[in-house]
């Protein structure tokens, strides 16, 4: 039954913009269209809104499912921190993680990532004091790369012909650093294996390990956390929260449990959208926020896809990782159970990272190649006066989606025994790493849930229960169709397939899928 994700609103059959997908792109799209006079229909297939950052609930906790931290939002001249404010009219609030965001730990040994370029340098210098100079030289590389991806993802929404003139010119110095892949970058920086493994101990946030990653993504997650990490004040609902009331001041709507059938292309335009009901809703605009995989295998009619070989661009790209991730919920509040805020990068002390995932994938009994342990608890002062007496914590790993293939057919929360018990199987394992690093935390542990790749394809779309989309790789930057217009008329996309990694990227293809829609210089505005 499509319901309002707030109130029962006044629906109209036609809209300015209709947007499929409740995620960071399709709201930040819509707020911009919204704050441009249009009149926007969110449509969300979930029973929730906010895509990646919508939370539930379970026996009074709750739990973010995809925001763990951003950066780049606390100093007021930031871009992502005017966007964020923008689509919000400045009601979303951010707290700061403190001096370290992130701990990289290799077998036993921690290395702190410390707020401010020049703490992250003095820091790391303290453990690998032979490697100054190449520290230095890393540093100014990533902020060499992270400096040419504005003209790079702007060449996606200016208007093809001035692409065609220019486009090459905006994009090369991009290419330079794109086509490298990060491991490639850093050894050409430094030989020390050690100080590599350590400085790519994020990469987590964008799936992919070294030497496969493309060194611009790798940069782009990197200068995105010199200045630090921070959470949404009250948790990731408040975005959802702080951007419907912009929505609906142009008359939109966010709807929820509103399943999207077929986009209505009629003489190659997008008129509208049919409703798995069968309901009809026509606008000027269709943009898909679903994902480009999802878009033109379940969206699109079949006869658009052949017309224009859109199966074809499907073979130039491949899903992103798949993951697990163990909800906690505990008795104790933060402070009682020392839960710090800083998150904690967990790695097998032998082997680089495209050895350990190579290892890991080939046998899932072998060390995790990473485990990621957060605590949103700790990171939100709103929480305690949510959740007095609680904590919570999130731990996620890498595993392949065929891991849970023989249950794909298999409906959510009914999946049987054989399914549950390999569930069971990586909890323990991954209990067993929290308590390594937090043992007061053991006994204190009052709620768990496990979530699969099936969970998140449940919840997304996502053909294999990716969490990124798209691969980072260096050959995906080149792939010209990923971009905000496409071959049909008045249909577009937006989403990280189309930006990179993650709610920043997410939040920025928003942008740009609204300047390539109304032709206005929305970020002079912003």
């Amino acid at each position: 039954m499509v319901q309002s994700y707030k109130q029962k609103p006044q629906l109209q059959d036609a809209y300015d913009t209709i947007i499929i997908g409740s995620g960071m792109s399709g709201l930040t799209t819509a707020a911009i269209l919204a704050k441009e006079g249009q009149k926007v229909l969110v449509l969300e297939r979930h029973y929730t809104p906010g895509g990646f950052t919508h939370i539930f609930k379970r026996k009074g906790f709750e739990w973010d499912v995809g925001i763990h931290y951003i950066g780049n939002v606390q100093s007021d001249d930031s871009i992502l921190r005017k966007i964020f404010d923008y689509v919000s009219n400045h009601e979303l609030k951010w707290a700061d993680m403190g001096t370290v965001y992130d701990r990289i730990i290799i077998g036993d040994k921690p290395h702190d990532f410390v707020k401010g370029v020049e703490n992250f340098k003095k820091h790391l210098a303290l453990s690998f004091p032979k490697e100054e100079d190449a520290i230095n030289t890393y540093v100014n590389t990533v902020f060499k790369a992270a400096k040419t991806s504005r003209n790079f993802y702007l060449t996606k929404a200016i208007p093809p012909i001035i692409n065609t003139l220019i486009g090459w010119y905006l994009k090369r110095p991009f290419y330079k650093f794109s086509d490298k892949t990060t491991y490639e970058v850093l050894r050409s920086i430094t030989d020390n294996e050690a100080l590599i493994k350590v400085l790519t101990g994020q990469y987590g946030d964008y799936g992919l390990p070294p030497k496969q990653s493309s060194f611009s993504m790798h940069a782009s997650v990197a200068s995105h956390y010199f200045e630090g990490g921070s959470f949404p004040v009250g948790g990731s609902s408040q975005i959802v929260k702080t951007i419907d009331p912009v929505i609906a001041a142009s008359g939109g709507t966010i709807l929820v449990s509103a399943e999207v059938e077929e986009v209505v292309i009629k003489d190659n335009k997008a008129i509208g959208v049919q409703m798995k009901d069968g309901h009809v809703f026509t606008a000027k605009n269709i943009v898909s926020s679903a994902g480009i995989v999802t878009t033109y295998t379940k969206l699109l009619p079949e006869i658009t896809v052949k017309k224009h070989q859109l199966n074809k661009q499907l073979q130039q790209v491949k899903p992103s990782v798949a993951h697990v991730n163990l909800y906690l919920g505990l008795e104790g509040s933060p402070e009682e159970l020392q839960i710090p805020k800083t998150n904690f990068w967990i790695y097998p002390e032998t082997g680089d990272h495209d050895s350990c995932v190579k290892s890991y994938l080939n046998d899932l009994s072998q060390p995790f190649p990473v485990v990621y342990i957060s605590f949103p608890c700790a990171k939100d002062p709103d929480w305690s006066n949510r959740y007095p007496g609680k904590s919570s914590i999130d731990i996620i790993t890498l595993i392949p989606y065929e891991t849970f293939d023989e249950w794909s057919e298999t409906s959510w929360k009914k999946r049987g025994t054989d399914y549950e018990a390999i569930k069971d199987a990586i909890s323990k394992r991954l209990l067993k790493v929290l308590y390594k690093h937090l043992p007061q935390v053991e006994g204190k542990i009052v709620c768990q849930e496990l979530s699969t790749p099936l969970t998140t394809k449940h919840f997304t779309n996502y053909q294999s229960g990716e969490i990124y989309g798209l691969d980072h790789s260096p050959s995906r930057f080149r792939q010209p169709f990923l971009k905000p217009r496409t071959p049909i008329k008045n249909f577009y996309l937006t989403g990280q397939d189309i930006a990179t990694a993650g709610i920043a990227g997410a939040l920025f293809s928003g942008v740009l899928t609204s300047i390539a829609i109304t032709g206005r210089n929305i970020l002079s505005k912003i």
